[in-house]
């Protein structure tokens, strides 16, 4: 119920932020293409935004032929937290990783790399994926696959109004010809509409990290499994990083490597491992 509501009200007030650019911008023609576009944004995030983080991980469906070892771990998985068996997904990268997405429980999907599996056991599998099915369970799937979609938007919509600027606008919207301050304006929306997408990742990201983690421990009864889990993904994926668009870094068990990554340590997206496996096992690995 609350993470519907978180998901109302951020859908509600990027509705909002849109109208009220469109309208600064281009007067009346802005405000009606600003309704236009919300009303994309908002169908596009509630029905596709799952199907627009898979693809933009490059994921891909694996059948149970494909992939035994993993429909096992989820089927028994999604047993025991009394969940319906989500889609499940491969992305084809060595860098360890994983992530849930969907609108509900019922249109749920579990992506994880071809990297995740190599380097980790059963038990290992079992703590990512039942971090994930975490996800599913608490209902927070809704809330950052939206974010992710609407990360993306922030940033395309800034990228227009800077052509806007420097191109004369919307054209004939009545205000914006002495509200526009040019191509200077243009620039910081361009610099700053992603730090605000990317703070909108960080208000809702963290706190949900843990209660996966709390989640997901429940469900296995292994703690210690997740905890290893984290460690290794955590020392791997300094190896071999995933390079991933910064508005869908928060979507992952562990931040990749982002093509914004000069900013990763300033707008982290996770808690630290050390942090997750304490609250975990009630230490940190030596």
């Amino acid at each position: 119920m609350w993470n519907n509501l978180k998901t109302t009200v951020l859908l509600a007030a990027m509705t909002g932020l849109v109208l009220v650019i469109g309208e600064w911008w281009g007067g009346q023609n802005g405000l009606i293409f600003a309704l236009v576009l919300a009303a994309v944004m908002n169908l596009g995030s509630y029905f596709f935004s799952d199907k627009i983080a898979l693809a933009s991980s490059g994921a891909q469906p694996i059948s149970r032929e494909e992939g035994p070892r993993i429909y096992q771990i989820v089927e028994r998985l999604a047993a025991k937290a009394n969940i319906p068996v989500p889609k499940i997904y491969m992305i084809p990268t060595d860098s360890p990783n994983a992530f849930a997405t969907g609108r509900n429980p019922n249109h749920a999907a579990v992506a994880v790399t071809h990297g995740i599996l190599d380097i980790c056991d059963d038990e290992e599998i079992e703590g990512v994926l039942a971090h994930e099915l975490g996800h599913v369970k608490n209902r927070d799937i809704l809330t950052s696959a939206v974010v992710a979609t609407l990360a993306g938007a922030i940033t395309m919509i800034a990228r227009m109004l800077m052509y806007a600027e420097m191109f004369g606008g919307f054209g004939g919207g009545g205000r914006n010809d002495d509200r526009r301050g040019g191509a200077i304006s243009g620039l910081a929306m361009m610099i700053l509409a992603p730090l605000a997408a990317m703070l909108i990742q960080l208000a809702i990201s963290r706190s949900r990290e843990y209660e996966a983690d709390h989640t997901g421990a429940e469900i296995t009864g292994n703690p210690m499994g997740l905890a290893r889990a984290l460690d290794k993904i955590d020392k791997w994926s300094k190896r071999i990083p995933m390079d991933v668009a910064p508005s869908m870094a928060h979507l992952y068990i562990l931040q990749p490597l982002t093509s914004g990554a000069i900013f990763s340590s300033l707008f982290a997206t996770h808690p630290p491992i050390p942090k997750r496996i304490e609250r975990l096992i009630g230490r940190d690995f030596v």
